[in-house]
């Protein structure tokens, strides 16, 4: 069964905004709040350069002029885009494109398939220079490490700049430890897991070794300041699992990031691990086993300055005969783990409207902080579009396009950041026609940049036009 991907990045909508309580374990709430049509989400005018900054903190300012920036795909797989912010928020006409040369990555084997996407892991400032570097793993030869044969997957850094990585400079391979450095790693993620501001990466062992953490701050040969692979008897199978860590904060204050390692599934809700992070000492060697659930989101939920992780249902579902159902504790729920250590809390999800459900779900959740209080909600996908979870508000969020069918119309919820620099975050929703994004989320190619939870955007545009013309 194929799982859904996820994304840290249009026709004519209509836009309804519906509020309504937060519900604990049963509860339901009503209310409703029209909202005006808004535009077409359209190309973007002709790019204009990003404006060179003078460093930043947020491993998200890749030009370090002290606002966030937005890295996206573009249709084809074969280029990213970076859109720029600003005073104004995210501005799409700012942008620069880049492709596989220009971020100096070196040719795929011939046996790669030629859908073989571009896709950077994550951007993160290694070298600690304040210009945030692509990390990009590269498809290597197939090897051999015992009875394992793969492909060599193996991380590069293309280094970062006031303008950006400049295109055309060499990526350099990053030095891993012998254990793991024959097959090289998966799952790449990025993190500060010591909590001394230096960026760190995480990676799973492709050889079921271990978890590999490499500390920053990375020298430009790419060596590490230093590598730990203690983490080998995780209770979880390494070779199948996937990383999931808490975000750095983009104010540049050093926190510890907290990782989860999450089980593989078969489409059905499946486990994780979570290896508490803390400044001096890094990834707790004790984890502690959550609910079963495969949306996951890190961030401070309730209010009370420490990091919080929620866990819950998806949708997904195993489609094979007897397995295709979930225990009445993790359908259409999720738990929030307090950082404070206290028991989960418990809420259901909102209900599938009748015929609309499928085997993968409609999408997982985004820590969002959209009226800048401190207290982040949880922004859930759903088959309508995403509600907001937040203290004892529900706020439904919906794009909708008036194209292809009814159930596949909605965009749906991509991630959050704060472009324009006022303390509240904007939401991120996408969306793209045909069977693909509907049942997988899968090659977006229409995106809103809203005004928080209301009917407004802040921008919207169509990643299509950075595509090369055909030939």
């Amino acid at each position: 069964m194929k799982s859904r991907t996820a994304l840290p990045a249009f026709a004519v909508c209509a836009v309804c905004v519906v509020l309504a309580p937060l519900t604990g374990c049963g509860g339901s709430g009503t209310g409703h709040e029209p909202s005006p049509a808004v535009g077409v989400p359209t190309s973007p005018a002709e790019s204009r350069a990003p404006s060179p900054g003078k460093g930043s903190k947020d491993p998200d300012d890749i030009n370090g002029d002290g606002y966030r920036d937005l890295m996206l795909p573009v249709p084809g797989g074969e280029r990213i885009v970076v859109l720029y912010g600003s005073a104004k928020g995210l501005d799409s006409s700012t942008r620069t494109v880049y492709d596989r040369r220009d971020l100096g990555l070196p040719d795929q084997p011939a046996d790669v398939p030629a859908s073989n996407p571009l896709a950077p892991d994550t951007v993160a400032d290694l070298d600690g220079d304040g210009f945030p570097d692509f990390v990009t793993t590269v498809m290597g030869e197939r090897v051999e490490d015992g009875r394992i044969v793969d492909a060599r997957t193996a991380p590069y850094v293309t280094w970062g700049g006031p303008g950006g990585p400049t295109a055309g400079a060499g990526a350099t391979p990053v030095r891993l430890p012998q254990s793991a450095s024959k097959l090289g790693l998966r799952s790449l993620v990025r993190g500060d897991f010591d909590g001394d501001g230096h960026h760190d990466l995480a990676g799973l062992a492709k050889n079921g070794s271990s978890l590999v953490v490499l500390y920053g701050p990375f020298t430009r040969s790419g060596v590490p300041a230093r590598t730990d692979t203690g983490l080998t008897d995780t209770g979880l199978p390494l070779s199948g699992g996937q990383l999931v860590v808490d975000a750095i904060d983009p104010s540049g204050e050093p926190r510890a990031t907290s990782l989860l390692l999450h089980k593989p599934n078969d489409g059905e809700q499946s486990g994780s691990i979570l290896y508490p992070a803390r400044r001096g000492t890094g990834l707790s060697a004790n984890g502690r086993q959550l609910r079963l659930g495969n949306a996951h989101a890190f961030g401070d939920f309730d209010g009370d300055g420490l990091r919080d992780v929620a866990v819950g249902d998806d949708g997904g579902r195993n489609d094979e005969p007897g397995y295709e159902t979930e225990a009445p504790e993790v359908d259409g729920s999720l738990a929030v783990y307090p950082g404070s250590g206290g028991a989960p809390v418990t809420y259901r999800l909102p209900e599938v409207p009748e015929g609309a459900g499928t085997d993968y779900g409609p999408g997982g959740f985004v820590a969002a902080d959209p009226d800048g209080d401190g207290r982040d909600g949880i922004l859930v996908a759903t088959y309508e579009g995403a509600t907001l979870i937040d203290g004892e508000k529900r706020t439904s969020v919906l794009r909708e396009v008036q194209k292809g069918p009814a159930k596949w119309r909605h965009a749906r919820p991509a991630g959050a950041a704060d472009f324009d620099r006022d303390g509240k975050d904007e939401l991120i929703l996408n969306w793209a026609s045909g069977t693909l994004f509907g049942l997988y989320g899968e090659n977006p190619t229409h995106w809103w940049i809203t005004d928080g939870t209301t009917s407004r955007d802040k921008a919207s545009f169509t990643t299509t036009g950075f595509a090369p013309p055909a030939s």
